[in-house]
């Protein structure tokens, strides 16, 4: 079985530098559950490319499948603030993903926004990497990003 390090490779993704958080909470929450486990709570983690936040409604002014990679860079925030809290050999489950994606009154289409992130945490951890999920429109998010992604994990800790 090849490790999450070397699937990154294989997909030829590179984690960024988790950011900071950006007001007055932590990026990450350890929980513990017992037996050398935690819940691992991760804040939401907004679509930026490096340091430029992506910004735009989907789908007037982003389409879908736009949409749907930055959601995946959203992913790829996450699995950064996994590495730097635990590292990513130490998750044993993704649990849960909750994304709001920037939305126009009418769209429907959030669930495949969001497979953009679910389907890098399958890619990237195998059976781990699945998780429920809830996906969600909003009309406004922080920065007027267009996705944010909060997420929970089950990590071995001993």
């Amino acid at each position: 079985m090849t490790s999450p390090y070397e699937r990154l490779r294989e997909l030829g993704i590179t984690l960024p530098a988790p950011p900071p958080p950006a007001a007055s909470y932590v990026q990450t929450r350890t929980i513990p559950i017992g037996d050398g486990r935690a819940l691992l709570y991760i804040a939401g983690q907004v679509s930026a490319d490096g340091d430029k936040m992506l910004t735009g409604r989907c789908p007037d002014e982003v389409s879908v499948e736009e949409a749907a990679r930055r959601a995946m860079l959203c992913g790829t925030r996450i699995l950064a603030q996994i590495e730097k809290a635990v590292g990513l050999e130490n998750v044993e489950s993704m649990v849960q993903l909750i994304g709001f994606v920037l939305s126009t009154d009418d769209f429907g289409d959030q669930p495949k926004v969001m497979n953009g992130a679910s389907e890098l945490l399958v890619d990237v951890l195998g059976d781990a990497g699945k998780h429920t999920r809830a996906a969600l429109g909003t009309n406004a998010l922080p920065f007027s990003v267009t996705v944010e992604i909060a997420a929970v994990a089950v990590v071995r800790t001993g």
